[in-house]
């Protein structure tokens, strides 16, 4: 047996108390290197009351896109590169549409469409999505290919549908925590709700892929009494699923609950390892300049119908912004 030099230092990952500020409107990554588990918290604030301020959304409607919106940055947040990651719903239920827009490195939007008569207080996202599909859509510019996932809706959460994404089509061990809410805060003019929102993604990673293997997808067509497959879960995978359940929506989206001591609270026998806040922002991409473009790519009579009371005016689905313009600047003859 062999000892080491006392001239050699071994260098030990740093080690400190988990920091008591909360931290808004950013994603938290970190890794839990005993377990082989690697994942990302998302905190949003002032960002997440931003852009569902911007429209007159019903509650429901509102705590939906706002759980779309944290899945969003959940996984856009991932993104290596200067592209965008798109998430997107087609339905039949009382939101027939969503889009939540992640453009990288940290700028964010989003919108839905809903029947306002068939909205009913304290319906889940279930019931106001219905049927239909999500889309998940990674551009990275137009010189490249789109990569887009999709997922078929059958009544269930975003949850679901995330989980039912990253089985068949990522194929890796992944479990998905989505809250909002809204609280009630003081501030000049009194106090008034805001909307905030949490979430966090929890990924087993270990270096040997058996270790990951999942069962098969269920067929489907198969003949009454064929045995399903089954593969036993790995212990570590076992134990990070057990932790992330007991996280409580409460504890996602508490203003005055930092992120490291949530992520301390649930791993810290284990050990925890926290990287760089990655900061979020509420911004639009339209401009008068864009807007303008767009017009100019209509036929000149379908830009003839759009001069109402002598002028044209485009108001942006997102942000709610309104760009007025001439005939003449809105190329019509």
């Amino acid at each position: 047996m062999t000892s080491n030099s006392p001239d050699i230092k071994i260098k030990e990952p740093p080690v400190r108390a988990p920091s008591p500020v909360p931290v808004d409107d950013a994603v938290l990554p970190f890794e839990v290197a005993s377990l082989d588990l690697r994942g990302r918290l998302t905190r949003l604030g002032p960002g997440l009351d931003d852009l569902l301020a911007r429209h007159d959304y019903p509650p429901p409607v509102a705590k939906l896109l706002g759980e779309a919106i944290v899945l969003t940055t959940l996984l856009g947040s991932s993104l290596k590169f200067s592209g965008r990651f798109i998430l997107q719903t087609q339905t039949d239920g009382p939101v027939s549409f969503l889009i939540v827009d992640f453009q990288a490195p940290d700028r964010l939007r989003a919108y839905a469409r809903f029947d306002a008569g068939q909205i009913r207080e304290g319906q889940d996202s279930g019931s106001l999505l219905g049927k239909g599909h999500l889309a998940m859509t990674i551009d990275q510019g137009p010189e490249m290919s789109r990569y887009q996932g999709l997922v078929a809706l059958q009544g269930g959460s975003l949850e679901d549908a995330a989980h039912e994404y990253f089985l068949r089509s990522e194929q890796i061990p992944t479990r998905v925590r989505l809250a909002v809410g809204e609280e009630w805060r003081g501030g000049e003019g009194g106090a008034r709700r805001r909307w905030r929102g949490g979430g966090m993604l929890l990924q087993f990673l270990p270096k040997s892929p058996e270790r990951a293997r999942q069962a098969d997808l269920d067929p489907g067509d198969a003949p009454e009494g064929t045995v399903t497959h089954t593969v036993a879960e790995d212990d570590a995978w076992v134990e990070g699923q057990s932790l992330i359940a007991t996280v409580e929506d409460v504890e996602l989206i508490d203003p005055d609950l930092s992120g490291e001591r949530l992520l301390y609270r649930l791993f810290h026998e284990r050990g925890v390892r926290v990287f760089a806040p990655l900061p979020l922002r509420a911004q639009c991409s339209c401009s008068r300049e864009a807007v303008s473009s767009m017009l100019k790519s209509f036929a000149p009579q379908d830009r003839a119908e759009m001069v109402k009371d002598g002028k044209v005016v485009v108001t942006c689905e997102f942000c709610s912004s309104v760009y007025q313009f001439t005939p003449h600047e809105a190329g019509v003859e």
